[in-house]
């Protein structure tokens, strides 16, 4: 039985590899930076998201692909922010697809986007293993989770290309030390790019946004 279940892992994971890269060729080919958020419930992926599609969407084409297992509590409240925003319900799914998220790309105008986000599942394990044909993951942490999740988590961390570091104004409150933490990450991947943040008070979101910035315009020169 369990030769079966790998064999059949491996399955799924191989055809949802295949239209990721699709995915990524067509995203690619219009210069569109796509950025995988994932998280535990709770890190403040959807905050971040606010704060960010207020500060760029007068600089940068954004869209959202909202992913949660039930509601469309996160997609309204972005959509409000008055950006293009489609909404995976997974249904008692732990992560995203690339299946899901290719049909919820053919209702957005790709050709006129600069920076697309995809909104994942509130999970560190299931998400970090599937390709949903973005550019890079990016790894949410906030610190009320613990000096050690890079540790007990690394495959999420291994596979991002930056690590957000939010409700960093909490640690006052907290017996918990950032620099701690980003050792930990990036014990586990030394090239993350580190960002510590506080939607609450705007700290550390500057540095955020210029570096969304730069990759877009990088993408969009090719």
């Amino acid at each position: 039985m369990t030769a079966e279940r790998v064999e059949v892992k491996q399955k799924v994971l191989s055809a949802n590899d295949r239209l990721a890269a699709e995915i990524r060729a067509d995203l690619t080919s219009r210069g569109v930076l796509c950025l995988n958020l994932i998280s535990s419930p709770g890190s403040g992926k959807t905050t971040l998201l606010e704060k960010t599609i207020d500060e760029l969407k007068s600089k940068l084409r954004l869209a959202v692909v909202a992913g949660d297992v039930q509601t469309r509590n996160d997609a309204e409240r972005l959509e409000r922010h008055g950006v293009p925003v489609e909404a995976i319900e997974t249904g008692g799914g732990c992560h995203l697809n690339a299946e899901q998220v290719s049909k919820s790309l053919s209702g957005l105008g790709l050709s006129e986007l600069d920076l697309l986000f995809v909104e994942n599942v509130g999970n560190l394990v299931c998400p970090s293993s599937f390709d949903l044909g973005e550019s890079m993951k990016v790894v949410l942490m906030s610190v009320t989770e613990g000096e050690d999740k890079p540790l007990k988590y690394p495959a999420a961390f291994r596979r991002a290309g930056a690590l957000v570091l939010t409700k960093i104004d909490l640690i006052p409150h907290l017996q918990f030390s950032a620099e701690r933490a980003v050792e930990n990450a990036r014990s586990i991947n030394p090239e993350l790019e580190v960002f510590a943040t506080s939607s609450f008070t705007g700290e550390g979101l500057a540095e955020w946004l210029d570096w969304l910035l730069e990759a877009a315009e990088r993408k969009r020169s090719g």
